[in-house]
């Protein structure tokens, strides 16, 4: 990674294309969000990052925006979440609906990826191991007979980010109090085994047209058994005695783990950035495949942000290196 060299928008490029960014967020000027936490600073750095490029910039954190004719010419899409389910598949459909480019993958693309019950049938397809599991859809029938043997597992949003909705669950009753509950929230509900370990991260860009993966990072976990939160990951309470962001040194797994990314990203391109997520024992060696975020978080103080750090990229570097690479994709620059 360290001998790539980063991309760069030209400058004609930067003149002619108007570009919306639209974010939940990106209006932001505060500190933590009461609900979105972290994730409001996240978008209000990436507004200033974009705006710090030179881009003719349109900014929105509203999907109307792109209802009418927007007059755009590309779109760098970070509204996910909205607050409906499947709401992530919406900008780039509003998007294709008005023939706009836009960054990140394609709608049903984005869908494969965020259903992690797809995602991890999948991996399976690309011979990438991972943990046994059940869907149970909301509204169809509570099988619980499906649910694979174990003595603890997780159960939680089938669609969903950074462990919203996350339960844990000891028997099948308690499997079945916890798929209600997320039933409850509108969403489909997946259960899994819980695998004791930490959580490698792999973060993947375009460069020059072809996936590359970034230094591997890894949440370590003072305890293996500690099952992460959304308020954890969105710095709404205190996580520091928890876990860590650190670089993956494990040479022989990280080996491993790229070969298996490699494997499993096949499915999805073009997609122009994402991270694939591997849990890790590294008592045993064992790895395994959990699930994967397109058009994942890119802030500095996370994955993404510290992975191009430690490859001796600036953070404006990195996001102008992906934006530049999807313009040229669609023909909107040369590369």
């Amino acid at each position: 990674m360290t001998a790539l060299r980063p991309m760069t928008i030209d400058a004609a490029a930067r003149e002619r294309l108007r570009i919306l960014f639209i974010a939940k967020n990106a209006l932001w000027d505060g500190e933590l969000h009461p609900e979105d936490g972290n994730h409001a600073l996240y978008h209000r750095e990436m507004r200033q990052v974009l705006e710090g490029l030179g881009l003719n910039l349109v900014i929105a954190d509203r999907f109307e925006v792109l209802f009418e004719n927007p007059e755009i010419d590309f779109v760098f899409p970070l509204l996910n979440r909205a607050g409906f389910f499947n709401s992530e598949m919406l900008c780039p459909l509003l998007c294709e609906r008005k023939g706009i480019p836009y960054l990140g993958a394609s709608p049903i693309l984005r869908g494969l990826a965020d259903d992690k019950h797809l995602a991890k049938r999948a991996a399976r397809a690309a011979d990438v191991p991972t943990a046994p599991w059940a869907i149970f859809r909301r509204g169809a029938p509570v099988d619980l007979s499906a649910v694979p043997p174990a003595t603890r597992y997780v159960v939680k949003p089938n669609a969903s980010s950074a462990s919203w909705g996350v339960n844990d669950a000891t028997d099948l009753a308690s499997v079945e109090r916890a798929v209600a509950d997320v039933h409850a929230l509108g969403h489909d509900a997946i259960v899994e085994p819980f695998l004791q370990g930490s959580d490698v991260e792999v973060p993947v860009i375009t460069v020059r047209g072809e996936p590359t993966i970034l230094p591997m990072m890894i949440f370590r976990q003072a305890d293996p058994s500690h099952l992460r939160t959304y308020r954890e990951k969105r710095d709404l309470v205190d996580r520091s005695q928890k876990y860590s962001l650190d670089p993956f040194e494990n040479a022989d797994m990280a080996a491993r783990i790229a070969d298996l990314t490699r494997k499993a990203w096949n499915e999805y391109r073009p997609f122009d950035y994402g991270r694939f997520e591997f849990r890790v024992n590294e008592d045993t060696g064992e790895i395994t495949f959990l699930e994967l975020n397109l058009n994942c978080n890119l802030w500095s103080q996370k994955v993404f942000g510290r992975a191009a750090a430690l490859a001796g990229w600036s953070q404006p570097e990195l996001i102008e290196t992906i934006l530049a690479e999807s313009l040229a994709r669609h023909g909107l620059m040369a590369r």
